[in-house]
């Protein structure tokens, strides 16, 4: 049985990447389960495992809204501002994250390339930060 066998039109969600959702759509016949949209605008098909047809995500990355517990998720402020060059050389290395629309801070290579480069381009650069090592 799938996470969301039995969601519904009007169902709080929660996504790792944009933060609150709506279910807005259910589909019957398709790879996709549900159309979710966010706060921000952004609609994504998720799959009944919680997969989205956004990204290169291969797991499960929006859960019931009371289902999730964020505790031990990174929301932290960018405490120093990177320069344009200085984002280009960490991307290069690897060791650039980005903080997605819900504020969770995530390596660079787990999102679409689109986004880093709208980010940039905006010149929305507290954005990026240098990747945190882990203990």
């Amino acid at each position: 049985m799938a996470y969301f066998d039995n969601v519904k039109v009007g169902d709080k969600l929660y996504g790792m990447v944009f933060g609150a959702g709506e279910v807005t759509q259910v589909f019957e016949e398709s790879h996709y389960k549900m159309m979710v949209s966010f706060k921000n605008g952004y609609e994504v098909p998720y799959t009944e495992d919680g997969i989205p047809g956004w990204g290169n995500f291969k797991k499960q990355t929006i859960f019931y809204k009371n289902d999730i517990d964020l505790s031990d998720v990174d929301f932290t402020p960018v405490t120093k501002v990177l320069s344009p060059k200085k984002i280009i050389k960490l991307r290069e290395k690897k060791k650039l994250e980005v903080r997605l629309p819900s504020g969770i801070w995530t390596k660079c290579k787990k999102n679409v390339k689109e986004y880093v480069e709208e980010m940039l381009e905006a010149e929305n650069y507290h954005l990026f930060r240098k990747a945190v090592e882990k203990e």
